[in-house]
Order: C-alpha cells, then structure tokens, then sequence
C-alpha cells in the first residue's frame, strides 16, 4: 500500500512519516523547498525522497501541478501532507489527479484487508473518528511530532519541476495586533464556555492576570466568538508565555503544539482525564463557573 507524503516545511514531517509507514508499503517523500529539508528527511530513512527545489521567491504552492504529474503515474494509494497551507494545496491538486477522497485532521494510519483505516480528530479535537477508504485517500495529518532517524538514510533525487506563474513579491509582518503572540501571560479558553455572553467571565480573569485573552480553534474558527488572530494551535498562534492558563480546553494534540514552549502550563477542567492535565504544570478540577470567580476574588478583585 504505497503512500506519497509531502513536505513543504519542517513541520511535522517526522510524524506524517510515522503514519504513513505503518501502512508497510512504499513511502515516497516529495519535499519542495530546500535541499537543506530534504536531507533532513532523507535521514528520517523514507524508501525514497524527491526533491522540488523551489526558488527563493516562488511559493511551493505552484510547484503543486508539477508534483501531480510525479506522483500520478504511480497511483499511491494514499497521500499525506501537514496542515500547513502550502502543503495542502499540493495534497489537493495531487489528491484531485488521482481521485482520492480529502480527509482532514488525520492522526493515524493503518491498513486492513486491503483497506485504508484513518483515525482523525472530530467535535475540535474532543472525539477521535475512524473511517475506512476503500480507494485512494489524501489526509492532512495533525497528530503528534515524531522525531526522525534510521540507519539507513534514503537517497535525495531532485526532480526536474516547473511552477505556475506565481510569485512573492512582498513580504510584510502584520505585527501582533492581539497581543497574543507577544504577551507574557496569557488566558485561552475553549468548549467548556458554554454561551458567548460568559466570554465576559473569562475576560475578567485576564484582566486580573494583566493577560492577554485567547481561545482554541473551534472557538474563533466555529462559533466566531473571537478573532481567528486569536486562536492558538498548530495552524493558529504559537506562542511562549511566562503562563498559559487554559480554561475548559481539552487538550487535543493540534492545541497543545500551539503552547508547548509555554514556561508554565495551568489548566481547569471539569474532566479529570482530559488530556489537557497531561501537559499542565498545575491542574485544577472542577468547574470553571466556580473556579474562574474564585480566582477572581482571590487576586483581589
């Protein structure tokens, strides 16, 4: 059961690696970007990397037709990429080459009589989902970090590509305009806020800790109760505070990469198994509508 994985950037390679060998068959790495990144990989022991050297100011997104025409002649029966933008648009063009079903948020592969079975996140990460492809899929891996390493590095073969017509022409920070990504102390809440109107509560906490207010995706990306610039995961803010105090958030892995060079982890949860206890330093359990104004009044307010 053959599988191509694509890498555009240095995120989370090593783990779509990982997913992509338990299905025993052969694995393809096609990197586009730097030979530096595709050595890397290389020695993660892949059975073979291709790699796409993208020019400095080309996006790997319009190299996405090029790497089609590469992988469709062999018809991989599954094709995994990061959530990183630019990867899943090459997953899509190559995913819609071959006729493969698109599945999101993968965190697992295996293979059963001659099927594909895909773990992935659901419900914002609160339920892991199984689902059977019978035919090719793509999937867009969002589990956990693996690091790379074997004995035997793979050989780097670059491979003769031509882009679309499209080009960076200017590059220009948007700053930090939340506060988010700079702040020192920051106080992120999830699905266990219950109505938009108790954001008001949280935001008290915030104010008490001089923090910075933030969510986790469903929160901005589902219900729009925050600003997206708001939200912290993998695909959102990565951030390093002093504190990182998360208020009814579970923990799903896609969160936690967000926070993981966070110097201390707090947590309230009224599930004592949420995963989120996991990663915190201190742990709280119970229910935020009594914890969040017990924390309130006794710093003073």
């Amino acid at each position: 059961m053959d599988s191509w994985v694509f890498a555009t950037d240095e995120r989370q390679w090593g783990g779509m690696l990982a997913a992509a060998r338990h299905l025993g068959g052969h694995v393809t790495v096609v990197v586009v970007g730097s030979r530096a990144l595709a050595d890397a990989v290389a020695l993660a022991g892949p059975d073979e990397v291709r790699w796409v050297s993208a020019a400095e100011d080309v996006p790997p997104e319009a190299y996405a037709a090029a790497v089609a025409d590469l992988a469709a002649p062999t018809r991989p029966r599954v094709l995994v990429s990061s959530a990183e933008p630019a990867a899943r648009v090459v997953l899509g063009v190559v995913a819609a080459r071959i006729g493969a079903a698109v599945v999101p948020g993968m965190l697992d592969l295996a293979a059963s009589d001659g099927d594909v079975v895909v773990s992935r996140a659901a419900i914002g990460g609160e339920v892991v989902e199984t689902l059977v492809a019978e035919g090719p899929v793509a999937v867009v891996f969002v589990g956990d970090a693996v690091d790379g390493g074997a004995p035997a590095p793979a050989a780097v073969v670059e491979q003769a590509a031509v882009a679309i017509d499209l080009r960076v022409v200017g590059t220009e920070p948007v700053g930090s305009a939340t506060g988010v990504a700079d702040a020192a102390r920051v106080v992120a809440f999830g699905r266990g806020v219950r109505a938009k109107t108790d954001v008001a509560l949280i935001q008290q906490l915030a104010d008490v800790l001089d923090a910075e207010l933030a969510c986790s995706m469903p929160i901005a990306d589902d219900l729009g109760w925050l600003a997206k610039e708001r939200y912290v995961g993998r695909s959102g803010q990565h951030i390093s505070p002093q504190l990182y105090l998360a208020v009814g958030i579970g923990g799903a892995p896609q969160h936690l990469e967000g926070v993981r060079d966070a110097k201390v982890v707090a947590a309230i949860n009224s599930d004592p198994e949420a995963r989120i206890f996991r990663t915190a330093d201190y742990g709280i359990v119970g229910d935020l509508y009594e914890v969040v104004p017990a924390l309130i009044e006794a710093l003073g307010h």
